[in-house]
Order: C-alpha cells, then structure tokens, then sequence
C-alpha cells in the first residue's frame, strides 16, 4: 500500500482533516507521515472553491464571443472544463501530488454533497490521473468523526451518481443562463434598455415572486374601516370588548359603526359565554439551513449568506455539524450522541443556568430522531466539540447560541397556554367579544426565550350569566394595510415552500417534493445574486423589486422561465439522476430543445412589449454604464456655500463634514421618483416639471414642486390631472 492524497474543498477543511494526525505544513498541502491510519503516509491538499469552471462560449466557437441574436441558441456539442482564473498554481499542486510514484490511492474530500462530489472529481479529470479513489464523507469534524470516517470510506461509484447531478446541474444552467440572458438583453437592448439582463432557472421565478409582491403593493387601494370597543363593568370587574360579527370585527360602513356605539351607551351587557381552553407547543423541530437563516434573519437580521458563512465557519472549527443540509432529523447513531453532547454544553459555563433539561435523550422521539428523513445529512447540531463561547466572534457567537439552545429545547417539555374567550350581549343585540391569553407553563421556552407574543393577556375572571353597565362604547377608525414586502428570511421560507403558493395541484406536489426552488446550498446564493443584478434592493432587511426587476419579469411575461414549474421539474429529475433513477443524458437533451424554446419565446415576446408605464428614470439609473467615477454634481446648496451633489439615494451637501451642512433632498417624495433635471430646477429657485400619482396616505395628486425659503422645506403647487 502506498502513499495516500487526500483532496480537500477548502483550505482551512483540508488542515482540520490532517489535524488528528502527525503532520507538517507545506505550501499548498499538508504531509502526514506515517501513522496506522496511513502507514505509507499521506499528502493533505485542497481546492479553493471551484478550481474548474465551464469553458466560455468562445472556447467552443470563436465567433460566439460576440452577443448576436443570430447565433442563438448556444449548444456546445459537449461541454468542455478548464482551470480557473486566478487558481492555476493550486491545481499545479494537486495535479503534482496526485501523479507521484509513490501515491497509490485518492481520498475525495469535498464537502459531504454533490457540489462538494462535482469539484473534486472535476479536478482529477483535469489531472488526468487514474488511481485507486475512495470518498470521505463527513457531516461534523471533530476530531472523532474526522478519525471514524476515515476507518469508513465509501467507495467512489456509490457517490458517483452525485457528480452526475451536480454536473446536469451546471451544464444546464449555463445553457439557459447564456441563451436567454443574450436573448433577453439584446432584444430589451432594441428597447433602449442597455443593460444586462441575467436570467436562469431558480433567480428568474424567485425575482417573478418578489415582483408579484410589489404589484399587489402598488395595485392595492386602502380603504378606511370603523371598530366598535366597549368597556364593561361586571361585578366589580372591568375589561375590554370588541363588537363583532362571525368574528369579523370590521364595519365598512361608518354611520352603522356609530349607531351600535350609540346604541350599547347605557345599555347593560350580559356574559353569555366563557370559553377556556389549554393548548400544549411542543419544542420546535432542530433547525435545517433554510430555517436557521429564517431564524437568524429573524432574531439578528442575517442576511441568509451572512448566516451560512457563518455557519460554515462554525462547522469548520468543528463545533457545529455540517450546515448545508435540508433534514430537521438525527439518524439513531446521532441520538446516542446527542446524549454526550449534552452532558459536555452542561459544562461550559454560558450554558450551565439551563440545566436540569427535563431528558437527557431523544433516542425514543422521532419528532427529533428519524432516519427514514435523513438523506445525506441529519440536522444542524452542536457538536461534542464545545467551545468557550466567549472565545468565538461576535457573530459566531449568536449564530453558535442559537443552535445550541434549538438543540437543548428538544429536551424540554412542552409549553402549556390557556386560551380564554368571552362573549357580552349588550341588550340582546349587539355582540363583543374579549380574548385573553395566559402562559401556564414555559417549558421549552424557558430555553429559547420568550417573545412579544408569549406577553400574558389579563382578562378577569367571569362567569355565563353575569350581567353588567356598558362604562364607554367608542369608534375607533382604522385603514386596510396591503400585503407586507418579504424580509430575507421570510423569502428564503417562500422560496422552499413555493408549493403552497401554487392552484395546480400536480404541480404542487412536484414543488412540495422537491422543497420548491433551488436548494439550501443554494437558495441564499440567489438572493445575492439577485441583489448583485440590481433586480432588488434590500431596505431595512424588507426586499424590494427595483424598476428593473420589474421590467426583466413583464419581459417575460407567463414564459416558463419565470415559473416555478420549470425549476421544479428540473429539480426532480436532478434528484433522480443523483439517485441512479434518471439518465443524465437524455435530461440534457431536453435542456437543449429547452433553451431553443425559450429563445424563440423572447423573440415573440419582444414584439408585444410596451415599456411606457415604467418609471424610465429610475431604469436609466439602474442600467445606465457609469463612465465616471465618484458623485455628480447637481447645483448649489441651499443652506450653505456647499455643492449638492448625488449621493445615491439622495443629494447631499458637499459641506457636510467641514461644516456641519445636513441641507438633503431625497430622490423619493411622497412615493415618486425625483430626477436630476427637477433637482437642478429647485436649486435654481424654478418650480418642477408637474409630478403625477404623488401618493398621500390613499390619495394620490399631481403638483410641482418649490423651494419655500420662509419654511425652508419643499412646497407643494397642486395642478389638476
């Protein structure tokens, strides 16, 4: 037996695997010498993420180099690899490794999945090297689990049917990434619209939701709404009501809404019903990728990337399990672990407050340990690798916390709350209902911690038939809200359950099967991408579509590309091909009649399209090429001796450090865009061009605006529509 090389995905995972054994840093590898787990001794190396990348097109055709739409679709006889930019030395380090004498055998070391199985196969392809290979697959790496799946090795054609996959996969992609995006930017470009348009299978229809959002926001007219709350008084005791009927507590009709407040004052109520109830929350389920960076979003505002980093982070130093996973469940040899992990977070001292648990395992719940739900990973768990949390960065730190109380709570009893409703009939008319709400028994809580909606709601204690004065009836106005923006976790929830979000009931079952679109290795790469398109704008961690988002999804229009069917499908028969069930072949055969479709689809679009309700300014300033480096200059400040000049989102002084100047002018007013030319105009002393659809709470008008020297603050010259 000879010496070993063992390709690791990272860097910093490749020095964790040979961590356990005697070893020295070399540049670019790791030697072990020998050791009884590698007797002839072994070379620790590492790719640096994608070490290999699809060929360009013009590697298959020099003239595909130029964008035309005559040369459409783009479709490679086969695909074809290369080394990429910037990583030529690191794979001069592999390929010498790996062809030496004395290297007998090669352990594949990505990352436990089929990114991780398709960046080192790809690499020994490009090496071009045939030895004996085996695959090291991990979900933790701690030193014990480093050792232990060394002693378990699979062999590399039981994970082969994964590098098929995640090869499908890229491949895929690249065709309907190049073919529609050069479809779609060339005929927009026909338009006026000179920028690039990227489209591609998971980033399109996760934009064609958010976009779906923001025009049921801007369809959405607000209409104002009366309630009717009552004061009782009932035997000494006083509480709160609200009228209602079928439990709908809102009148469209403010004279009707006066007339029962009218009508209740004086009256007397009689308590006609009391209804209690207790309801026990069991602990919530341990976290997957998709809910951690929900939850993180949540609690911290983590974008989903920040949290996967983090995560991985995390993962790597050894004290969480591996991240990227889409099972909430432990197999039955992880819930022996769990035990173990317990008794060690007992130890460390920002833990300690939390104990006794109320059980020590969880071998006996398949709320917890199921490995029928298990795939390639189990949840996302501390590790018996604990460190002192105050050791950790910051952000690791929160992340760690979360996961580790997520983990413990599974040990909890449930939560237990009881639920009291009470009905008044006021003259045998008019009903109200009063809600109240106590937390009887914090259970798992204890552990995760309360929040606002564990907040006691006192009602006093009342009894059917007692009767009492009406003390205040009152109307209270109120307006209908629309629906609200997603933040980043809640889009990163909508993306995995995108089936329950669809009518056709087929199709909702592929997307259930699938857990909607992209995957959790995935989904977080897509918003920033999204972001990096400038398709959307993230505010306060609420995500916005930008004009040209929105303008890329009516492009599109009910195309497939924009739906979540295609990606669904696809993901299927991915998973498929990842199981040995599906040829990869023949699912590429479909990708390539696919992108011919979707190519001829663009241009039949192109001829219907009609540009002119779009806010054209604020496209120009999402698409326009900037030649210019640093701020334009608009006009003089107005408060100062300072420049206003374009700061992004506003114009701003150019005093406003030496001086102290705070003198802004937003680029939005009153829900519209405000363009240089106006701006220019108001720093001049002119009034605007005439701004229409203005929007004041549900009104909307049309006006110019002025500089008021006197209030100096925008003035509002109405003119009619």
């Amino acid at each position: 037996m000879g010496a070993v090389v063992v390709i690791a995905e990272k860097p910093d995972q490749g020095m964790k695997l040979a961590a356990p054994f005697p070893h020295r840093n070399k540049r670019g590898y790791v030697e072990v010498a020998p050791c009884d787990q590698f007797p002839a001794g072994a070379f620790f190396t590492w790719a640096v993420g994608h070490l290999c990348e699809l060929c360009p097109p013009e590697q298959y055709d020099p003239s595909w180099k130029k964008w035309t739409l005559e040369a459409l679709p783009l479709i490679p006889q086969s695909f074809v690899h290369r080394v990429s930019r910037g990583k030529k030395d690191q794979f001069q380090v592999i390929r010498s490794l790996v062809h030496r004498k004395e290297v007998t055998e090669i352990v594949m070391a990505g990352d436990a999945g089929r990114e991780g199985e398709l960046i080192v196969r790809l690499i020994l392809k490009q090496c071009r090297v045939k030895k004996k290979t085996s695959r090291l697959w991990l979900s933790s790496l701690t030193k014990q689990a480093v050792v232990s799946g060394f002693h378990q090795l699979k062999s590399a054609e039981s994970t082969e049917p994964l590098y098929h996959e995640a090869l499908s996969r890229s491949c895929a992609d690249w065709l309907i990434g190049m073919n529609v995006t050069r479809a779609y930017t060339l005929l927009l470009k026909k338009k006026g619209v000179d920028s690039l348009f990227s489209t591609g299978r998971v980033q399109t229809p996760t934009l064609a939701l958010i976009v779906k959002r923001e025009k049921e926001i801007e369809a959405f007219e607000s209409k104002p709404f009366w309630e009717v709350k009552a004061t009782f008084r009932v035997q000494g005791h006083e509480y709160e009501g609200i009228w209602h009927k079928d439990r709908e507590t809102r009148l469209f009709d403010q004279p009707m809404a006066e007339a029962i407040a009218a009508f209740c004052r004086g009256k007397q109520g009689k308590v006609t019903k009391v209804k209690k109830e207790t309801k026990t929350l069991k602990p919530p389920y341990l976290f997957n990728l998709s809910s951690l960076q929900a939850t993180a979003n949540k609690r911290f505002t983590f974008s989903p990337k920040k949290t996967l980093d983090v995560a991985q982070k995390l993962y790597v130093k050894g004290h969480i399990s591996y991240p990227r996973t889409d099972s909430s469940f432990l197999t039955a040899e992880e819930g022996k672990a769990a035990k173990r992990i317990v008794q060690r977070l007992k130890q460390e001292d920002a833990y300690t407050s939390l104990f006794p648990l109320d059980r020590d395992s969880l071998l006996q719940d398949r709320r917890y340990v199921n490995p029928s739900k298990v795939t390639d990973h189990y949840a996302i768990i501390p590790t018996d690798d604990v460190p002192k949390v105050q050791t950790l960065a910051k952000d690791e730190q929160l992340l760690y916390d979360l996961i580790v109380r997520q983990f413990l709570a599974a040990h909890m009893r449930e939560a237990k709350i009881a639920y009291t409703e009470v009905e008044t009939l006021v003259d045998e008319r008019a009903t109200f209902l009063t809600k109240g709400k106590q937390l009887l028994d914090q259970g798992w809580k204890q552990i995760i911690g309360l929040s606002k909606h564990d907040k006691d709601e006192d009602i006093p204690p009342l009894e059917e038939g007692w009767t009492g004065d009406v003390k205040h009836a009152d109307v209270r106005e109120g307006k209908t809200k629309p629906p609200s923006r997603y933040t980043e976790g809640q889009l990163i929830t909508l993306m995995k359950t995108v089936g329950k979000h669809v009518e056709d009931d087929e199709l909702e079952k592929v997307l259930m099967r699938t857990e909607g679109l992209g995957t959790e290795a995935t989904r977080a790469g897509i918003i920033t991408l999204l972001k990096d398109r400038q398709y959307i704008e993230i505010k306060k961690n609420v995500v916005y579509a930008t004009e040209k988002g929105k303008l890329l999804i009516e492009a599109l229009g009910p195309s497939l590309l924009a739906s979540p069917e295609m990606t669904a499908k696809w993901e299927q028969r991915l998973f498929e091909i990842g199981r040995g069930q599906a040829d990869a072949h023949a699912f590429m055969e479909q990708v390539k009649k696919l992108s011919d479709h979707l190519v001829k689809e663009a241009h039949q679009r192109a001829n219907t399209w009609d540009f002119s309700s779009f806010d054209q300014e604020a496209l120009a300033e999402k698409t326009k090429k900037r030649k210019k480096r640093g701020p334009t200059y608009v006009g003089s400040c107005l408060a100062c001796d300072g420049k206003l000049l374009d700061r992004g989102e506003f114009y701003g002084c150019t005093n406003y450090e030496a001086k102290s100047c705070r003198f802004t002018i937003s680029k939005t007013i009153l829900g519209k865009r405000l363009s240089q030319a106006n701006v220019k105009k108001l720093l001049q002393g002119e009034t605007t061009n005439v701004i229409k659809g203005l929007k004041k709470g549900s009104d909307t008008f049309d006006a110019k605006l002025y500089w008021d020297k006197e209030k100096k603050k925008l003035g509002f010259q109405p003119v009619e529509s």
